[in-house]
């Protein structure tokens, strides 16, 4: 996806990018709320969003096309 990010910063993209809230994340990620809170914190400022709605957008138009 982009070289700036690590592979868990893409993996909590694509988790709030699904629609989980921060706790559902910490669990799946092996991590507390506040430890998803301060990854989110990093990733709004490598990709320039402000929001999660704009994380989200961001995600999609780099994610690769999947065929239906």
């Amino acid at each position: 996806m982009s070289r700036l990010l690590t592979p868990e910063e893409e993996r909590i993209i694509a988790l709030v990018a699904s629609g989980l809230r921060n706790k559902d994340i910490a669990e799946i990620v092996g991590t507390t709320e506040d430890g998803v809170k301060g990854h989110l914190k990093t990733i709004f400022h490598k990709t320039g969003s402000q929001t999660r709605m704009q994380l989200a957008l961001w995600y999609v138009k780099r994610s690769p096309i999947q065929a239906a």
